[in-house]
């Protein structure tokens, strides 16, 4: 069979996300037609490329041959369009981005809009997640993470520090002791991460300051924001989300001043991309300006010194 790229696309995310429903939302497809698909793949090619169940679409041996068949044809794909020459005022098509909801929340809504008002073509999709992306997979045509992967076939650039204070409500310091030295927060109720479900050893952020019970925790960022600023309790904030958050002020800024990093990552068959590189430019640069931007509005919002 003279095998249809667009037919290897599909099965490419269905293989990859193991159902229908996954690589549907992917692939912005309704599962019963990439369902059809499959089964028509299968009919071509006179062989049986996953076993179904309820838990999923997994390959056969079959289907693990075909998957790397059509990885290779993937990557002469993205090959082959590698070196055209496309200038930042001209972007177009598609671009996912995948980034911890930090980032998508606070950052690349404005990011990307601007973006997107100088390239009119440019379709700019945010996966906002609290976890790791996984490029190999297509997830993301690329990720913004809070630490430097060292595995995989990826280029790693970084792109700016940000910073992270302790952060509390007027209203709630208003009602509670006090707090002018760490030890004093075993008295408060915290706000942060459920404990087992931080991704990232750079979220741990309470652990770091002895702190062992989190009253109110959530696994995105958003909403400890939203429940820091509910006068919820105190909690670790990214300088950058506190620009717009009304009434909810940092503390103890001289005693906790926590730096992490953003970085950008693409995957090595990307490298020689144009179109993504540049995007990849404009984003790291509208990542910088936002950030910086951000954490200046806030940096006046500390409070008074003991």
């Amino acid at each position: 069979m003279d095998q249809n790229w667009d037919d290897l696309r599909l099965f490419l995310a269905v293989a990859r996300e193991e159902s229908l429903s996954g690589a549907g939302k992917l692939l912005r497809l309704d599962p019963a037609t990439l369902g059809r698909r499959m089964a028509r793949l299968e009919k071509a090619l006179q062989t049986v490329l996953f076993v179904k169940s309820p838990q999923g679409y997994m390959l056969t041996e079959a289907g693990r041959d075909l998957m790397q068949r059509a990885e290779r044809a993937e990557q002469a794909m993205r090959a082959a369009t590698a070196g055209v020459q496309v200038q930042s005022d001209q972007l177009s098509g598609q671009i996912r981005v995948g980034a911890p909801d930090g980032a998508a929340n606070y950052l690349l809504p404005q990011v990307c809009a601007a973006i997107a008002a100088k390239n009119p073509d440019l379709d700019v999709q945010i996966i906002a997640l609290p976890r790791v992306f996984n490029l190999s997979r297509r997830e993301a045509d690329m990720a913004i993470g809070v630490s430097a992967p060292t595995a995989g076939r990826l280029v790693v650039q970084k792109v700016t520090d940000y910073y992270l204070h302790l952060a509390a409500a007027e209203s709630y310091l208003a009602q509670h002791p006090e707090v002018t030295a760490v030890g004093d927060l075993q008295g408060h109720r915290m706000v942060g991460y459920i404990p087992d479900m931080i991704f990232d050893r750079e979220l741990d952020y309470l652990a770091d300051l002895g702190i062992s019970r989190v009253a109110l925790a959530s696994n995105s960022v958003s909403v400890q924001v939203r429940m820091i600023q509910q006068g919820g309790g105190i909690g670790v904030a990214h300088d950058f989300s506190l620009a717009a958050t009304q009434g909810v002020r940092r503390i103890l800024t001289d005693a906790v001043s926590l730096k992490r990093a953003f970085y950008l990552i693409r995957h090595a068959d990307d490298r020689r991309n144009a179109r993504l590189a540049a995007f990849a430019e404009a984003l790291a640069t509208g990542l910088r300006a936002e950030t910086a931007r951000l954490e200046a509005l806030t940096s006046g919002r500390t409070a008074p010194k003991a």
